[in-house]
C-alpha cells in the first residue's frame, strides 16, 4: 500500500470519528493539506473557520502569512510540506483544545506521523508544542530549537502565524525577525537531508 492509501484509510476513518463533542459541530474534518513526504511536517493546533468551512488547514490569514514565509526560503505546501494538525475538528469560537479532545484525535496525528515518518516536524504554536513534547516551557523559551522526535525525526517548536500577525516589529529580537531566523535554520537543515 502506498503511502497516499495509507493516509487516506486514515482519513477516511477520521472523517466517521466522533471520538469528542467536536464531532457533533464540525463542518468539516481538516485532515491535512500539502504533499506528502518524508522530509518535512507541520504540526498546528487546530482548525479555525475558515479551515472548518474548506477542509484544509491554514487557509485564512494566518495560514497565507505561513505560506509567505515558506516561500521566502524556497519551500511551498504544494512540493515541500505536509500540513496537518492536532485536532481534526474545530472547537468552538477557536478556543484551545481541550485535554480529552487531543487524546480523542491523537491516534490519527499518531498515524499521519508513523506513516510518514518525516525527517523534520515543525510544531507551529503552543498547542502543538504541549501535544509533542513534555514541556511546561512557553513557546517563547523554546522556538527556534532541536528536539529528538518520533522515528529519529528533529523537531522545532516555532511561532503560530497568527502570533505573528499580532506582532508588527521586524527589529532584531521580535516574534518576526526571530521566526525569520528559525526558517531560515529549517531550510538549511532541510537541504541538509
Amino acid at each position: 500500500m502506498s503511502v497516499e492509501e495509507e493516509l487516506k484509510e486514515i482519513k477516511e476513518l477520521c472523517e466517521l470519528c466522533n471520538n469528542c463533542s467536536l464531532g457533533e459541530t464540525r463542518t468539516n474534518i481538516v485532515f491535512s493539506d500539502g504533499v506528502p513526504n518524508h522530509k518535512l511536517m507541520l504540526i498546528g493546533e487546530a482548525p479555525g473557520y475558515n479551515e472548518d468551512m474548506q477542509g484544509k488547514p491554514f487557509v485564512g490569514k494566518a495560514g497565507q502569512l505561513l505560506d509567505k514565509i515558506f516561500e521566502s526560503v524556497g519551500l511551498s505546501r504544494e512540493k515541500d510540506i505536509y500540513i496537518c494538525n492536532t485536532l481534526k475538528c474545530r472547537p468552538p469560537n477557536n478556543r484551545d483544545p481541550l485535554p480529552e479532545e487531543k487524546e480523542a484525535c491523537r491516534a490519527f496525528l499518531d498515524a499521519q506521523i508513523e506513516i510518514l515518518k518525516p525527517k523534520i516536524i515543525l510544531l507551529c504554536g503552543k498547542v502543538a508544542l504541549t501535544s509533542m513534547l513534555n514541556t511546561s516551557s512557553g513557546i517563547t523559551k523554546v522556538r527556534g530549537q532541536w528536539f529528538e522526535g518520533p522515528y529519529g525525526s528533529l523537531m522545532m517548536p516555532i511561532f503560530h502565524p497568527s502570533y505573528l500577525l499580532r506582532n508588527e516589529s521586524h527589529e532584531k529580537g521580535s516574534p518576526k525577525w526571530l521566526m525569520w531566523q528559525d526558517i531560515k535554520e529549517v531550510k538549511r537543515v532541510y537541504d541538509s537531508l
